[in-house]
């Protein structure tokens, strides 16, 4: 018992960490392509890891929810990250001054202001 305490408490510290360092990138990055990175990897880590940390506790039949809320969250972030970040392209809101290489107006056929 106390091997799956110590497990548990490991599990949610880290996602805990994992979440407020995703947060602080939130903050501090420059432009919203930087920061839709902050806001979906170590988000998404972080869940994952304190939902482990709660499925561990709970049992088979509660660990079931929280397995569908952590598949839930692995489609969905990643989908809508991908979404924002090409609206924020297309009007502009990224940091110029960053960009190394933009496959992307390359791709589209437009030039690079």
């Amino acid at each position: 018992m106390i091997v799956l305490d110590v497990l548990t408490a490991v599990s949610m510290l880290s996602g805990a960490v994992f979440c407020v360092l995703g947060g602080i990138g939130l903050v501090r990055f420059p432009d919203v392509p930087s920061r839709l990175q902050a806001a979906t990897k170590p988000q998404t880590v972080g869940l994952l890891l304190v939902l482990l940390g709660s499925a561990l506790q709970v049992g088979p039949s509660g660990a079931a929810g929280l397995l569908l809320a952590a598949l839930f969250q692995v489609i969905t972030a990643p989908v809508l990250s991908q979404l924002f970040g090409g609206v924020a392209y297309h009007i502009g809101a990224r940091e110029e001054s960053t960009v190394v290489i933009d496959d992307l107006a390359e791709r589209l056929g437009t030039p690079r202001d």
